[in-house]
């Protein structure tokens, strides 16, 4: 989302916020380190089994190597979960395997077209909370929010994501301040839907697939939603 509001340029700047140090490292790399370094080792690397196991045994020891990694595993996850016990890629998209989301040349363009348009994007390793309440007296700032599950659907969060844990009641209390517009995106929980009526927010529900294509809904929360439906 973010990424497609900087290269289309429809804000001044784009803040992005991430905790995970792992994606973390990705952002550092490409808007801050060196995204060329990134992109090479990734189209020079030979995928197979040995010589990512080898890859991911390394002590990452720079920010890039970090990146690097990150990639690595996001590229041949299960769902590109990242989250401590994710399994590997077995059979993947069309029985290839570990190669079936490795594209190594379109994963290359896509780090330097971002590095061309650094200048437009900020970034903090930090906590989203604590940034949101930073800008939320800001009319010009808009916000983009995805965080983890809920806790009816704890057991999926802590699965996809390092930090799982969010004060829910906290981040909706932040949204009523914001001076700006705001959209969240989370799952179709009835404490959401619950807590959007209590702030007065609009909600939409959305169709989306997960990773292994079961349809299911996503919970639009925002001021006024008419432009979704």
């Amino acid at each position: 989302m973010a990424l497609t509001v900087a290269f289309e340029q429809r804000a001044g700047h784009v803040l992005l916020v991430e905790r995970d140090p792992q994606v973390a490292a990705v952002w550092h790399t490409i808007l801050e380190g060196d995204a060329d370094w990134l992109a090479e080792a990734i189209l020079d690397f030979e995928m197979d089994q040995e010589s990512l196991n080898d890859a991911l045994r390394r002590p990452a020891l720079t920010s890039e190597e970090l990146a690097f990694q990150t990639i690595l595993k996001n590229r041949t996850h299960r769902g590109g979960i990242l989250a401590p016990g994710a399994g590997k890629v077995k059979h993947g998209e069309n029985g290839k395997g570990l190669r079936s989301r490795w594209y190594p040349a379109t994963i290359r363009r896509r780090i330097l077209d971002i590095a061309e348009i650094r200048e437009r994007i900020t970034f903090i390793e930090g906590d989203g909370l604590e940034v949101a309440r930073q800008y939320a007296a800001d009319p010009s700032a808009v916000f983009f929010i995805d965080p983890p599950y809920t806790a009816s659907t704890k057991r999926a969060g802590s699965r996809l994501y390092l930090y799982s844990e969010v004060d829910h009641e906290e981040l909706f209390h932040i949204a009523s301040t914001f001076a700006g517009d705001f959209l969240m995106t989370y799952d179709n929980a009835p404490e959401l839907r619950a807590l959007a009526a209590r702030y007065g927010f609009d909600t939409e529900l959305v169709a989306v697939k997960s990773t292994h294509h079961a349809e299911m809904t996503e919970l639009l929360i925002g001021r006024n939603l008419d432009w979704a439906r």
